[in-house]
This record gives structure tokens, C-alpha cells and sequence, in this order.
């Protein structure tokens, strides 16, 4: 009994055993088979597509004058009409001079008036008694053309006496210094009391008119170029005028409400920084913009028909930038691509290697050979791109 109960469980190992040899191959068998099945892997089909890329360049701005206050006589100030950050119209009093001097220059420029006026008067009855008796050939008539030259003489401390007092006049309204522009008041240096000359070191305040606010930047040598080529004209006057408006960051990365114009490039290529310098004119009617701040300028670049891929769809290998492009049959071949500096979003622009139609596997494919087998799971464009029409 013991021998058959032996025998039965040695035909059971036997039989698990081979079941067992069995299962393996067939794994192997299977594992084989999947290895010759093409990988899967996202691909896209290429367009011609319209898009828009911008540039941003830093930026200064300054007003469109900044106008230095200074006082053109000696004397203390007496009175301060305005604060710092004031908005002030052309014409607006600003500072009070105390100049008693110029006062005193206008009194005796009168005075001399007064004197000349009487001595004209007193030579025009000379010459008004000495004419008839020249008439009547009582006297000779060389009395006569001396009383007329006196006359003169007269006539002419008159007139600059009232030339004095003119100047005097003039010097005497210095002593109220007004706005010779509309703008916003600087720092005011200077406090009542302080004597102030047209030699002192600092000006009495900066007027800036912001009603406009000029943005300069730079581009160098090779974007000039760019910038010559991209635009139609036979002038550089031409060629600004086909550039579209352009727009300006803040500091704190907000866009600017206006949208501006470019206005003035540069002639000349500064030999020390290899860079031109360029003009963009925002209006500022809300005076958000001060003189001395920075800030961006986004310049737009339209193109009808490009070529645009995923920046994740590209690897670089020593400094150049490839794709692999999927064929008819399936294979892949990683083609090396040229693109544009500026990029749209987390896309390239392609200038040279790829073309609409041509199929490019998007992502996953650090281990592909060329020549390589795949199966394509086709993505929509529509899909892919979708960034773009945001």
C-alpha cells in the first residue's frame, strides 16, 4: 500500500514539473513575440501655421522734457508755492525769490525816466521857440539844427531810460519763478531761506513733462540687421513705419494700458557696446509712467506661414538641436533642425529640417535609433497646439 501511495505522489511531481518546463517556454515564447511588436509612441503631423512671436528688450523711460528749475538772480527764497510730485500747468508760480535789490533798480529806472521825460520836454520848447524866429531870419539856422540835435539827444536817453527800466522790470519778475512747461514737480532741494544764485550747484527742482514718456532701448548689431530685413521701406523712416505696435511691461510684470509706437533708431552702432539705440513713444494720460523707471518693451514679429514644434519633442547634442522624424514605414531618423532665437510659448520656430506633412514623434524617445521601428499613435495638432490659441 505504502509503494503505490509513493509511486501515485512521484507521477504527480513529474507531472507539475513538466507543466512547470512547460509555462516557462511558453513565456519566452510570448516575450520574444513582444519584442518584435513596435513600440508605441505620440506623434504629430506638421502644419503651416500663423503666429505672432515678441521680443522684449529692457528699457528706460524718461518724460518727454525733464526741464531743470534754476533761479537766474541772486537771493533767499521767500516762499515755496509748490510740494514735490505736484502736477503743475505752464505758467504756474513755484518759487519766491527775495531780491529787494531788483525792486530798488525798477524805482530809479522810473525816476530816470521821469528825468529824461522832462528834459525832452524842455528841449522840444527850445526848438519850438527857435524855429519861427529862424523863419522871420531873426537868428541864424544854425540855431535851429542845434536845438533839433538837442532834441535828439534828448529823445534818445528817453528811449533808454525806458530800456532801463524794461530790464529792471524783467529782473524783478525772476524773483517769481514759474512753470515754463506742465509736468510733475521733482525733489526740491532747496528750502526757504536758502540763498540760491544761477551758480548754484543743484537746481532749484526738475520739471518732467509726462504727457508722453519716451522708452529707450537697445538691439544689437545682428537684430539691427534682423530688424533691416524684416521690414519693407526704402528709408529707415520706411521701415518704422511698417512696425506694429509695441507694448510695455512694468516693473511689476503688468502690461502697460497704451500701446506705443517706435519713433527713432539710432544712426550709429555704439563701437563700445555693438548696440543701437532705439525710441518707443507711450502716451501717459492716467501719469502712471515716471521719468528714470524701467520696464520692458514687447515688440510683436507676425509670421504667416511657419513651421512651429514642441520644445519637448527636440534633444541637443552638442549644440545642435534634432527631431525625429517619422517615414512612411514606421522607422525614425533623428534630423538635425535650425530655429528661430525667439520662441513662441514652449514652442520653436523651425527655419530649416522639417516641413508641413512631416510626421515627428513628440515625446519619450531618449532611447530610439535611427532606423528604428515605432508604431504611431497619432495625435490631434489641434490638441498639441492648443497653447497657441490661448
Amino acid at each position: 500500500m505504502r509503494t503505490i501511495r509513493t509511486f501515485i505522489f512521484t507521477l504527480s511531481c513529474s507531472a507539475l514539473l513538466l507543466a512547470s518546463c512547460g509555462g516557462k517556454k511558453d513565456d519566452k515564447a510570448a516575450q520574444a513575440a513582444a519584442a518584435d511588436q513596435p513600440q508605441t509612441y505620440p506623434v504629430v503631423t506638421l502644419t503651416e501655421r500663423s503666429t505672432t512671436l515678441e521680443t522684449d528688450y529692457p528699457a528706460t523711460l524718461e518724460g518727454q522734457q525733464n526741464v531743470d528749475i534754476r533761479p537766474k538772480i541772486d537771493g533767499f527764497i521767500e516762499k515755496i508755492f509748490v510740494d514735490e510730485g505736484a502736477t503743475v500747468k505752464q505758467g504756474q508760480p513755484l518759487f519766491s525769490i527775495n531780491a529787494p535789490q531788483y525792486a530798488q533798480e525798477v524805482r530809479t529806472a522810473q525816476a530816470a525816466i521821469n528825468s529824461a521825460e522832462a528834459e525832452v520836454n524842455a528841449a522840444r520848447l527850445q526848438y519850438n521857440k527857435t524855429k519861427p524866429l529862424v523863419e522871420k531870419d531873426i537868428i541864424s539856422r544854425f540855431d535851429l539844427e542845434s536845438a533839433e540835435y538837442n532834441l535828439k539827444i534828448k529823445q534818445a536817453a528817453l528811449s533808454q531810460a525806458r530800456a532801463s527800466l524794461a530790464n529792471a522790470r524783467v529782473n524783478l519778475g525772476y524773483t517769481r519763478v514759474v512753470a515754463p512747461v506742465n509736468g510733475v514737480i521733482g525733489r526740491i532741494p532747496y528750502k526757504t531761506g536758502a540763498l540760491v544764485s544761477s551758480q548754484s550747484a543743484e537746481p532749484l527742482t526738475t520739471i518732467s513733462n509726462i504727457a508722453k514718456v519716451y522708452a529707450y532701448f537697445s538691439l544689437n548689431e545682428k537684430q539691427i540687421l534682423d530688424f533691416s530685413r524684416d521690414y519693407k521701406g526704402a528709408t529707415l523712416t520706411d521701415k518704422i513705419r511698417q512696425i506694429p505696435s509695441v507694448s510695455l511691461i512694468l516693473s511689476d510684470g503688468t502690461i502697460y494700458a497704451q500701446n506705443g509706437r517706435i519713433e527713432t533708431v539710432s544712426g550709429q552702432i555704439n563701437t563700445q557696446t555693438g548696440s543701437a539705440s532705439m525710441r518707443a513713444t507711450f502716451p501717459n494720460p492716467s501719469v502712471l509712467l515716471r521719468s528714470g523707471a524701467s520696464a520692458l518693451v514687447r515688440i510683436p514679429k507676425h509670421i504667416e506661414s511657419a513651421i512651429l514644434i514642441p520644445q519637448k519633442s527636440t534633444s541637443d547634442i552638442q549644440g545642435k538641436k534634432f527631431a525625429y522624424v517619422v517615414d512612411g514605414s514606421g522607422a525614425v531618423k533623428s534630423t538635425e533642425i535650425e530655429i528661430m532665437d525667439n520662441t513662441k510659448g514652449n514652442f520653436y520656430v523651425v527655419t530649416k529640417g522639417l516641413k508641413a506633412g512631416d510626421k515627428i514623434v513628440l515625446e519619450g524617445f531618449s532611447g530610439l535609433k535611427d532606423g528604428t521601428k515605432i508604431k504611431a499613435e497619432e495625435r490631434a495638432a489641434d490638441s498639441v497646439f492648443a497653447e497657441l490659441k490661448k
